[in-house]
């Protein structure tokens, strides 16, 4: 199967494309950038790339997997919207990926964790955070928490409390909220100092969304839908306005 990832739901923007051959033989294409303004000129010069270095066209893909957030709201709503629109043109299914959960696949990829905290620095003072354990398939699954949610966008010094009914000692940590609250969050991972995964990867997410098209969790590129976690924006006054 053929599949095409991408991403825009963070200060990274990427594509991967897996090919599969007829022998079961797979290859991934991909392309990765830090380009926190440029996403909406970025993106499709990526997917035209991996498609011309694997020499297909986009109809020959079976499905298209999406980063569907939490993240940047600009960012996810640009990977959501140029998802649909290559799914329509296509006529491909698609699915979308957390990319909390994503950091944690890469994890798993570059250094074999099979338990972690992915955190994103998700600004007013919050994170977004997800706990992810290994599944039978090599696949990091996201874990209810005390709070009922695998997901959820938490003040820092209330992140320990959100976990306190599955994590007994510190875990792997992924993502830019341990460096933006570090003096709140360092207790929480057991490896030091910045953390060598920052951002989501498209080339992660061919493991997530490979595995839920086999599911049959593919859906039709009108139902494609971010997940912001943070539903809503308060606005504080600055002072003296």
């Amino acid at each position: 199967m053929n599949y095409l990832a991408i991403d825009a739901s963070t200060e990274a923007c990427s594509v991967a494309l897996q090919i599969t051959d007829t022998a079961s033989n797979s290859k991934v294409y991909s392309r990765y950038d830090l380009c926190p303004q440029s996403h909406s000129l970025q993106l499709l010069p990526m997917v035209d790339a991996v498609l011309k270095e694997a020499d297909i066209k986009l109809s020959q893909c079976d499905g298209l997997i999406f980063g569907r957030g939490p993240g940047s709201f600009t960012g996810v709503r640009i990977g959501v919207g140029v998802a649909q629109g290559l799914a329509f043109a296509a006529d491909l299914p698609v699915v979308g990926v957390s990319s909390l959960q994503a950091m944690a696949q890469l994890a798993f990829i570059k250094h074999q964790q099979t338990h972690v905290l992915a955190a994103i620095d998700a600004r007013m003072s919050e994170v977004y955070n997800g706990y992810f354990i290994l599944d039978e398939n090599n696949i990091m699954q996201a874990q209810q928490l005390v709070d009922q949610h695998s997901e959820a966008v938490t003040a820092p010094e209330r992140l320990s409390d959100r976990l306190s009914n599955i994590i007994t000692k510190p875990v792997y940590g992924a993502g830019t909220g341990w460096d933006a609250y570090s003096e709140q969050l360092s207790a929480l991972k057991n490896n030091s100092g910045t953390p060598d995964i920052l951002f989501p990867s498209a080339e992660a997410m061919l493991a997530i969304g490979s595995a839920a098209f086999k599911r049959g969790e593919g859906v039709a590129a009108e139902d494609a839908q971010p997940v912001y976690v943070r539903d809503t924006v308060s606005w504080k006054k600055l002072p003296g306005r």
